[in-house]
């Protein structure tokens, strides 16, 4: 089967398919489909970015609508069960994408959202539920939600969900599902934990393999940079300097120092954003929007964001860090390389870190090439201010000239009694400034900040009682929360405006970020 049309989906989903420009389907989804198609149980081991989403996604929207019955208040008819709320947003995403046509309604349900919103979501029931263990035991436990009507049962990252501990709540929901089902399970790894999983949950699974297991991507360049921990922020900061560096996700093990590396790269005038999990949920996926359009080059990220993240032009992933958990690794560079490109993975190695490297290599089964940071490209700092010229007018007299910056404006030069020039500043910016000596003792500090304020602080605009306020506010754009609902007429992302019955289906799609309401 070499195109879509050969899969005999029905004819919407193949307009949808095609109005998106894809022909030809990828390894992962030529071997799951054909057994999805025929309702059979799939193991499929895959890396991230092969495609896993419409291996599952369009068997399941054509079974969907090929047997159209409601679920019944409360209740759904498919269950798709992911680690985080990035990775439901992203498959919530694609089922809108390929099912525009075909009328299904579905809710999203994670944690970090209005609860109340989640439940009135299902009152009504839907076809598809796309929801995080731990925020669906929440919701049965409140009778919000009933599994009893599941005909279809996904795991997407099961191996994630694993390592999150999710292992007893998978088993619990399951438990209230019918065991005559169709189940799929998805994973990157397969530790033995992950094996008897599938054990209880398939039943004569169709085993599909497209990539080694646990290898990494193959279009990812890997490279290896041994360092000392205190060196590993200067040598970052030069490596994104380089114009190459277009896009990139900086991976840190720990919430504190994401936001540490942050700091350091704003102080160097780059745009960078930071997701990990003390931010909140509307954060999170703001600095991910930024990220995603473009609007920031560099995301600093823990591994919450190692999977579930699917940006188009990631062309390098840095392990500031290397994980404790080798599998990571191959979920952190996977990244980059997406959809048929190439790209770069750059890790720092510092001594304390030798054995995590040990276990990379014996799980990808290769070594990573090792460079010497001692041929890396300095990186091209701001232009320091020039020092202060000596200059002579027509009739002899010294002119001091002060030049700050580039480009620069000259000011009216001052005069003494006798109308001789005594001064010149040469500045960039829009405000009139006097000559002021170079001894001034305002610019030392002496008499404090010179605009009244306090000093020391972060250095940012001066604030009340002397105080200053933070250069950067990341709360500033409102308490706009996602909203749980159904995700195919975008009430999870439009600040829980009411919707009608008939728009609720794959069909209305989102309402951009420049059209939501104020």
């Amino acid at each position: 089967m070499t195109t879509f049309a050969d899969f005999g989906f029905a004819e919407p989903i193949l307009n949808a398919i095609a109005g998106e420009g894809y022909e030809h389907p990828t390894p992962i989804q030529m071997q799951a489909i054909p057994p999805a198609m025929q309702s059979l149980d799939i193991l499929g081991l895959a890396q991230t970015g092969t495609g896993k989403t419409a291996a599952f996604a369009l068997p399941l929207l054509h079974h969907l609508s090929e047997r159209r019955i409601h679920a019944g208040a409360r209740a759904c008819r498919a269950l798709i069960l992911c680690p985080t709320r990035e990775l439901a947003g992203q498959i919530a995403d694609s089922l809108r994408t390929y099912g525009k046509f075909v009328g299904l309604s579905g809710a999203l349900v994670y944690g970090g959202a209005n609860i109340r919103k989640q439940i009135r979501s299902m009152e009504r029931g839907v076809d598809i539920l796309i929801a995080t263990p731990g925020r669906l035991i929440d919701l049965m436990k409140q009778r919000a939600i009933r599994l009893d009507m599941v005909e279809h049962l996904i795991l997407d990252e099961a191996d994630q969900m694993l390592d999150m501990g999710f292992i007893k709540p998978i088993r619990l929901i399951v438990g209230e599902i019918p065991k005559a089902r169709q189940t799929s399970l998805f994973s990157a790894t397969m530790p033995k934990e992950i094996a008897h999983l599938a054990e209880e949950l398939l039943t004569d699974p169709k085993r599909i393999q497209v990539a080694p297991l646990s290898s990494a991507a193959e279009r990812v360049d890997q490279r290896l940079i041994m360092t000392s921990q205190v060196n590993k922020q200067q040598l970052l900061e030069s490596i994104c300097h380089e114009p190459e560096v277009k896009r990139a996700m900086i991976f840190v093990r720990t919430k504190h120092g994401a936001e540490k590396v942050l700091d350091k790269l704003e102080q160097q005038g780059m745009s960078v954003d930071a997701v990990h999990g003390n931010k909140s949920q509307n954060a999170r996926e703001h600095a991910l929007e930024r990220f995603r359009k473009g609007h920031t080059r560099l995301l600093v990220c823990t591994d919450v964001a190692a999977r579930g993240i699917d940006v188009d032009g990631v062309t390098h992933v840095f392990n500031f860090d290397l994980p404790d958990v080798p599998e990571a690794y191959v979920h952190r560079i996977g990244r980059t390389a997406r959809a048929g490109a190439e790209g770069i993975s750059i890790s720092f190695c510092a001594p304390h870190e030798r054995d995590n490297l040990r276990q990379i290599e014996r799980l990808i089964k290769k070594s990573i090439t090792k460079m010497d940071p001692a041929n890396l490209m300095k990186a091209p700092r701001p232009a320091a201010p020039k020092p202060a010229e000596v200059q002579y007018d027509e009739d002899g007299e010294t002119i001091f000239v002060e030049t700050v910056g580039e480009a620069s404006n000259t000011l009216a030069a001052p005069t003494n009694a006798h109308g001789d020039v005594i001064g010149v500043l040469r500045r960039t910016g829009p405000k009139e400034m006097l000559y002021e000596p170079r001894n001034d003792p305002r610019r030392d500090g002496k008499f404090g900040a010179r605009d009244g304020g306090r000093e020391g602080g972060r250095g940012g605009r001066p604030g009340p009682r002397g105080g200053q306020y933070s250069n950067r506010d990341r709360s500033d754009d409102g308490d706009r929360r996602p909203r749980a609902g159904n995700f195919a007429t975008g009430s999870v992302f439009n600040e829980g405006r009411p919707q009608q019955r008939d728009e609720s289906r794959f069909g209305a799609r989102a309402p951009e970020a420049a059209e939501r309401p104020a």
